[in-house]
């Protein structure tokens, strides 16, 4: 699913700005939420792609500028790929997507591990040398002044992605 096949209209509960969201399946269950979306998956790449691409609809509807849902898709991306990397294919995660009370965007993911905090690699983003250890460098840009804090099931990594302008 692609985020081209999600529509806009009404369901119970949702406006017409909202996206419709899929139905539940295997290792996805998508819930509405103020200015979003929560998501509880099961990572693999399909699940993974799925968010990634629902959130940038998601944002879109609710009014974040497409830079800035883009920018938080990207920061989505890094932050499901590093829990992936750190607990394992297959770890049940939860994602939350949303529109804060400006235009600013809100990406929260939260895994099961609770003591694995987001490490950097030794070597300088910016080498030739350096084939990972990008993607906190990415967020520190995206999203400054990001957070790592426990949560029920583990921990959550919350990010706010600023509005241009």
């Amino acid at each position: 699913m692609t985020a081209t096949t999600f529509g806009t209209g009404t369901a119970p509960g949702l406006t017409t700005q909202e996206p419709i969201l899929p139905a539940p399946r295997p290792g996805l269950y998508l819930t509405a939420r103020p200015g979003g979306i929560t998501a509880h998956l099961t990572a693999d790449q399909h699940t993974v792609q799925t968010v990634r691409a629902l959130a940038l609809t998601v944002l879109v509807a609710h009014g974040v500028d497409l830079d800035t849902a883009e920018s938080a898709q990207l920061v989505l991306s890094e932050l499901l790929g590093n829990a992936v990397r750190a607990c394992g294919p297959h770890t049940p995660l939860v994602v939350e997507v949303y529109r804060s009370r400006g235009t600013d965007a809100i990406v929260s993911v939260h895994d099961p591990l609770a003591d694995t905090a987001p490490r950097r690699t030794s070597t300088p983003a910016d080498s030739d040398d350096a084939e990972s250890g990008r993607g906190l460098t990415l967020i520190d840009i995206l999203a400054p002044g990001w957070t790592v804090q426990p949560s029920p099931i583990g921990k959550a990594i919350h990010c706010r992605v600023r509005a241009a302008g």
